[in-house]
């Protein structure tokens, strides 16, 4: 904690001021793409995409999870994705999921979330659509095939939203899928064949 805590402290002096790319983000913020993630600490956007600050708005929570346009629940999430389409008016929206996930892992195991229920409902709402492959984590202890397959599901859910629908209807709107693996640092996109491949 006390280096993260120095590095904060001296941030200023090591930010580029002088250029005033700082004091324009006080006027406001225009993001060339919402980025749906992972909590998880592994996963960085801003380090994998290469941004900088006011590029890309940020979603994060366990499972890179987004749950369905409709469901009865007050929730960040929704807040978000509405703030970005409709307000920010993004026209790119990431959905990455990345290998080790320990939500993915969750899922997979069956593992006993009784002393967390909060995780166990948030958990649940990506369940039903990774069914198939629930029960991999042995033959695929990285999970590629489940997070992936979870991506999928979390477009396709994005996809419902009224916003979302009405500016892919428009060519107003972009959504990609990606998937980050953890241990080589490789970005597997998902193409058009509904495949994911990894670019070099």
């Amino acid at each position: 904690m006390q280096t993260l805590l120095e590095h904060a402290r001296s941030f200023r002096s090591r930010a580029d001021f002088d250029s005033g790319e700082y004091r324009k983000l006080a006027d406001g913020q225009s993001p060339q793409a919402l980025f749906i993630t992972c909590a998880d600490s592994r996963v960085i956007p801003a380090l994998i995409t290469g941004a900088r600050p006011g590029e890309i708005f940020e979603l994060r929570n366990a499972g890179n999870i987004v749950p369905p346009h409709g469901m009865h629940l007050v929730s960040g999430e929704v807040a978000t994705i509405e703030y970005a389409l409709e307000v920010l008016g993004v026209q790119d929206v990431i959905v990455c999921g990345h290998s080790h996930c320990g939500a993915m892992g969750a899922l997979a195991s069956g593992a006993d979330l009784s002393g967390m229920p909060g995780v166990g409902a948030w958990l649940d709402v990506a369940r039903p659509g990774l069914t198939p492959r629930l029960g991999s984590a042995e033959e695929d202890p990285c999970l590629k095939e489940l997070a992936q397959l979870n991506v999928r599901n979390q477009l396709d859910a994005l996809r419902e939203y009224p916003g979302a629908r009405r500016r892919l209807e428009n060519g107003q709107l972009r959504l990609h899928g990606w998937f980050y693996q953890v241990d080589s640092a490789e970005l597997w996109e998902l193409e058009a064949d509904g495949d994911f491949r990894v670019h070099s």
